[in-house]
């Protein structure tokens, strides 16, 4: 496919078709990168998409307490195996 590059304020760009961006997944923010001469265009993707989510079901399930005692940490290799 071809796009023609258009002026746009101090820069240029070019426009792309919806189509393409739905293939893609782009929606907002890209990644831009020059790779031999030529311009890659990612989406860029959360890393921590669904956290949110997971986060609640641990919540539900009492999944979500926080670990700071150093007896829950151990167990009978640590009293038995381990030497100093």
């Amino acid at each position: 496919m071809r796009a023609r590059i258009v002026k746009i304020g101090n820069s240029q760009g070019i426009r792309i078709p919806k189509p393409i961006l739905e293939q893609t997944g782009i929606m907002d923010d890209v990644e831009l990168e020059v790779d031999n001469n030529q311009i890659i265009i990612r989406p860029i993707s959360n890393p921590r998409n669904g956290w949110e989510s997971e986060f609640k079901t641990m919540t539900a399930n009492g999944d979500d307490k926080v670990i700071d005692e150093m007896d829950s940490l151990t167990n009978d290799w640590d009293n038995e195996q381990w030497q100093w």
